[in-house]
């Protein structure tokens, strides 16, 4: 039972009589799902996606709170651009909406945000999204300082001196494709070096989209050292194999790319064995101009709130390779923790931020019902199972029955 937007009760029989009474009868209520890496492309790239568009995808998709990536324009490294998320996102949005400071200055890698006041301001994270910091000893500064403030530092693995102008992962079908690679040691170099600089200051720190066998292999080690380290994966990483672009189609560019079948079998099994312990979505919206065109020159990246539950469900759940507990625990309760908020469990006295699925609908995913701004996904087409019906934000329902609630 919710009241005054919390969680009054939690029993088998509630005698009390209410406003709204939902039948729940076969779907799945979990904790309101948390994403901690969405790209909201507000303020500059509004054409893209916006506060509002990119939290309606949200709440179709099951989250109640989504996390934004600093890499807009302008930047968001400083404390008016973070007041001005906020102030936004209160005015427009149906989820909970958590700002991520850059690291550096417009991210250009040379000079520290004033992360102190950025902190103060109220972000959650701070992460150089979209590229890794080169500078290894202003990186090394920027961790101490989020050590300091006992913030997560989100680690974007890409070196760019590997990864060069590649476009896919390299390997057999890059090769047969005639399409330049992105090797999987442009991800792990780096993956490696975050780890490290991360032990010998003490951050928590997470490595965000991970995409090989190498990576999940260097987590693994650092896991078992007891470092204090979490990563991600994307939905489309446990999804999808490299041979999806074969009809170079540019919804299939994403950064990093999509993988061997080898990489997404050491992904499921990361994800079984909880070294990966979170599944973030990567949303990252784009004009169709920006991928109807050559598969080179296409931007990196696909929308993925509103299809995440359901590829959980499809490649997971259905495959065995998590418990519907678990798939639940990876999307709110570990982000939670991550995040150091207090979410992510259906507990009497919490705040009523709640998700109701329903595991067994089967529908075929059709891009023209997003409510995102932005259609870019591969996944247009594609049969799958589970569906999100109701999205309840502090009480308020606000997905009633697969419908947006204005």
């Amino acid at each position: 039972m919710v009241e005054d937007g919390k969680i009054i009760a939690l029993a088998d029989k509630i005698e009390d009589s209410a406003d709204r009474i939902i039948d729940a009868e076969g779907l799945w209520v979990t904790p309101g799902l948390i994403d901690v890496h969405v790209h909201l492309r507000e303020p500059g790239y509004e054409y893209k996606e916006t506060i509002k568009t990119g939290s309606r995808a949200a709440a179709k998709g099951g989250f109640t709170t989504i996390c934004c990536m600093p890499n807009t324009n302008p930047v968001i490294d400083n404390e008016i651009l973070v007041e001005y998320i906020k102030m936004k996102a209160e005015r427009e949005a149906l989820v909970n909406v958590l700002p991520i400071g850059s690291i550096t200055k417009g991210q250009k890698g040379e000079e520290l945000s004033n992360i102190g006041k950025m902190v103060e301001a109220g972000i959650c994270a701070i992460s150089e999204d979209g590229k890794s910091v080169e500078n290894a000893g202003l990186l090394k500064k920027a961790m101490k300082y989020a050590s300091m403030y006992n913030i997560p530092v989100l680690s974007h693995c890409e070196d760019k001196s590997l990864a060069g102008d590649g476009v896919m992962n390299a390997g057999e079908m890059a090769q047969r494709l005639g399409m330049k690679g992105i090797s999987a040691d442009s991800e792990e170099v780096i993956v490696a070096r975050d780890i490290i600089l991360g032990r010998s200051t003490g951050v928590k720190l997470h490595i965000c989209h991970i995409s090989t066998a190498g990576s999940v292999q260097l987590i693994k080690e650092a896991k078992m050292r007891g470092e204090k380290v979490t990563a991600e994966v994307c939905p489309h990483h446990f999804s999808l194999t490299d041979e999806a672009v074969e009809g170079y189609d540019a919804n299939t560019k994403m950064n990093p790319p999509l993988r061997s079948k080898k990489d997404v079998e050491s992904i499921k099994q990361a994800l079984k064995e909880n070294i990966i312990e979170i599944i973030a979505t990567d949303h990252a919206p784009h004009h169709i101009d920006e991928k109807n065109c050559e598969y080179d020159k296409a931007a990196f990246g696909i929308v993925g709130l509103e299809t995440a539950v359901a590829l959980g469900i499809t490649h997971l759940v259905e495959e065995g390779v998590l418990s519907p507990l678990e798939l639940i625990e990876k999307m709110s309760t570990n982000p939670a923790k991550l995040l150091g908020i207090n979410k992510g469990s259906l507990e009497t006295g919490k705040i009523a931020d709640i998700t109701l699925i329903d595991p067994n609908e089967e529908y075929v995913i059709d891009v023209n019902h997003f409510e995102s701004k932005s259609k870019n996904s591969p996944f247009h087409g594609y049969k799958v199972k589970g569906r999100v019906k109701y999205t309840i934000v502090a009480g308020k329902i606000v997905l009633d029955n697969g419908e947006i609630v204005d």
